[in-house]
This record gives C-alpha cells, sequence and structure tokens, in this order.
C-alpha cells in the first residue's frame, strides 16, 4: 500500500466501492474479485478495497463502529490502541487540565481519535507516510509526516501534553522487547518529560519495574484477559504516591488496583481453592493486594497463584476449586486422568518448562471427559493440581 492507494480509496469510486463491500467479509474472496470484475470495477481498486473492508471488519473490536468509516493498514490495524483504553488515556490528559495534545507516533490515529473525543485539541505526527496519510483521513486533521525526534518537542509548550507510542518492531517485523531500542527509545521519551511535565507513553508489557522513573506512575492494562498495554505516565498524569497500577477492564467495566500500602503475601500449603490473578495484576506486581484481598495466600514465593481454604471471590482473580494435589510425572499422572476418564484437557502452568502441547500429545488421553490440570511449584515442588473453574 503507497500514498496513492490511500488517494485511490478516497476517490468518489473508492468511497463507493468500500461503502458497497461493507458486510460482505464472509463472502469468499475469489468470488468477490470475480463478482467485482463482471461489474467492471478496475481491479486494483477492487483489490485494495477488499483488503481495506476485511481489515475494517477485525478492526471492529478494537474501535466499534467507527471502524467502518477507517481507512487501515494491516500494522496499523494490529497496533492501534483499542477504544476503551485510548479513552482512558484522554481522561487521564484532559484530568491533568491539559488543553493539547502531541501524538507522537500517532498510527492510524487510535489514541488521537479519543483526544478529539474528549475535546482535546490535537497535533498527530508520524514518521510513515501511508500511516500519516491515512490517519490524516480518519481524524480530519493533517498529520504530520517526519521522525518525532527531529524536532516537533521542541515547539511544544510546558502546558502542552506529550503521547508517544514507540514502534516496537524491527523493519524486518521483529518485536523489540528493549526500551531503549524502540523508536523513539524510552530515554528521549523521558527527556520530552523534563521539559513537557505531562507525557505519556504507551510501553511493552515487560516493562521491568526498575526502569520506572521517580514520580512516574506505569499502569499495566489488560481487557478481557489480555494485557494490552503498560502505560507510563509523568508528571501530572501521574497519582501521587503511585508507581505501579493495574487496570482490568471486561467488557463495560474498569477496575483498579495500586501499590499504596501494599501488603507483603505468605505463602501456605495448598486449600480448597486457587485464585490466578489477572494479568495486569501480576505484570504490576500487585498480586500480594490480591491475596490479602482475599484473605489467602502464596503457593510458593515466586509464584502469582494464590490459594484459599474456602471459596472467596475476586474481580482481579479468575478462582478455581482445588479438586486434587498431584506430585509431577508423567505416569502418574496419565494413569489419573485415564482413571478419571479425561479425554479433553485443559492445562495450565505457571514456574514450569513443561510444553502444554507436548504434555497432551504424551498423554494420549482418550477418555470422555473435560478436565484442568495446573502445573507449578508448590513451597518449591513441581507439582499438579486437578481443578475446576468456579462460576
Amino acid at each position: 500500500m503507497n500514498t496513492a492507494d490511500v488517494e485511490a480509496l478516497q476517490s468518489p469510486e473508492g468511497r463507493a466501492l468500500l461503502a458497497q463491500l461493507a458486510g460482505t467479509v464472509a463472502e469468499d474472496p475469489v468470488a468477490l474479485a470475480g463478482r467485482l470484475r463482471r461489474e467492471g470495477h478496475d481491479p486494483a481498486l477492487a483489490a485494495l478495497a477488499t483488503t481495506q473492508s476485511r481489515l475494517r471488519a477485525r478492526a471492529e473490536g478494537k474501535f466499534g463502529p467507527r471502524a467502518a468509516g477507517l481507512l487501515l493498514t494491516p500494522a496499523g490495524a494490529e497496533q492501534a490502541t483499542r477504544a476503551v483504553v485510548a479513552a482512558e488515556h484522554a481522561r487521564r490528559f484532559a484530568a491533568a487540565g491539559v488543553a493539547r495534545v502531541a501524538d507522537l507516533g500517532c498510527g492510524v490515529g487510535a489514541d488521537s481519535l479519543a483526544f478529539l473525543d474528549a475535546g482535546l485539541a490535537v497535533l498527530p505526527v508520524d514518521a510513515d507516510p501511508v500511516t500519516a496519510a491515512v490517519a490524516t483521513h480518519n481524524l480530519g486533521v493533517r498529520v504530520r509526516c517526519e521522525d518525532v525526534t527531529a524536532g516537533v518537542v521542541g515547539e511544544l509548550s510546558p502546558t502542552d501534553g506529550a503521547w508517544f507510542d514507540p514502534a516496537r518492531r524491527t523493519s524486518g517485523g521483529r518485536r523489540v522487547f528493549d526500551p531503549e531500542a524502540t523508536s523513539p527509545p524510552l530515554s528521549f521519551v523521558l527527556a520530552t518529560a523534563a521539559r513537557v511535565p505531562a507525557t505519556g507513553a504507551k510501553l511493552a508489557p515487560g516493562l521491568p519495574h526498575d526502569l520506572v522513573p521517580a514520580g512516574a506512575e506505569a499502569q499495566w492494562t489488560s481487557v478481557d484477559g489480555e494485557v494490552v498495554e503498560c502505560a507510563l505516565w509523568c508528571g501530572p498524569l501521574a497519582r501521587p504516591g503511585v508507581a505501579r497500577s493495574a487496570r482490568v477492564v471486561r467488557g463495560a467495566t474498569a477496575l483498579e488496583l495500586d501499590d499504596r500500602d501494599l501488603p507483603a503475601a505468605d505463602v501456605g500449603d495448598v486449600g480448597g481453592f486457587l485464585h490466578e490473578p489477572d494479568g495486569a495484576v501480576i505484570r504490576a506486581g500487585l498480586v500480594g493486594r490480591v491475596a490479602a484481598d482475599l484473605g489467602g495466600r502464596l503457593v510458593d514465593e515466586t509464584i502469582a497463584y494464590v490459594t484459599t481454604d474456602d471459596a472467596a471471590t475476586s474481580p482481579f482473580a479468575r478462582s478455581f476449586r482445588v479438586l486434587e494435589v498431584l506430585p509431577f510425572g508423567l505416569k502418574p499422572l496419565r494413569a489419573r486422568l485415564r482413571a478419571l476418564d479425561v479425554g479433553a484437557l485443559t492445562v495450565k502452568k505457571r514456574g514450569t518448562a513443561v510444553d502444554p502441547d507436548q504434555l497432551r500429545r504424551q498423554l494420549a488421553l482418550k477418555g470422555s471427559r473435560a478436565a484442568t490440570i495446573v502445573l507449578t511449584r508448590l513451597r518449591g515442588r513441581q507439582s499438579v493440581l486437578v481443578v475446576e473453574p468456579v462460576s
């Protein structure tokens, strides 16, 4: 896709074809291409519009109905911030009294759309010409096409806001995990925060805790059980006294935990129930808070599973009833599961190198019942828990 392709999709013919293709995502691609040729559509434009229609359909999970009017690139659709998460980004800036936000590395414009929805002025910038053209269409605001380190930060005033979404893939598509290897690097984000206090950044969930600067807040967010980002908030965007927090979004509900007065968690024997904290809670290092709220204890000092003797629930954890506790061993595990007539096996794991798919092949179960096992360490011992979800 190039800028000429974006212009073609924005032409009257392109817009009409996109409108015609709405709702055809389930149609066989070969049959659809043949039909469009018979109708006399330009083959190149038809191919562009068909691809765009399918990208829009896939993006509905992130953008909702708004996806139907967006232009997207494959990478942009994959990496765009979910609307429910972008809305929280915008809320932070608005609550801090910021009137204008520079969206530095705006991609297809997901965060900028949320900023505009919140009544903020936006200065969107992206280094890729095609992405900038797509985002200009989506936002109705001209996107500056330049490297965000080239000087735009110097144009911002201390009362503006700066939002970064650093590129975390190499030109070959390989994922980058070192915050200093992203584009721009974390050090540039922090240098910007020294000049523009209301600076935030969308970082990878694997951000080490020791890289969170003093006075900043790192917030890990999960959506329907998937950890999607770690947002770094600086200056007035950070909450006083909070260094790490977790935001758990399930459907229309969002709940938060933070590290203020974080209790230490005890370690003890497995009780009648096992609780698996949400991934954002684990990433933020807040398992001790969940354990305290449940009145529970850790099964091992290095493992993020909480156990209780009695039934207990938390919106920040998934709960299981413990049916059996076994020492780990392939042969005794196979024998026990076959005795239970297990065929379909869900394998959860933490603190073990066992590959679940390989384990299922080795067990070769053929029973009629479904079961769930947890492979983990219990006070340092490799163990297997047979569990069932608590509804």
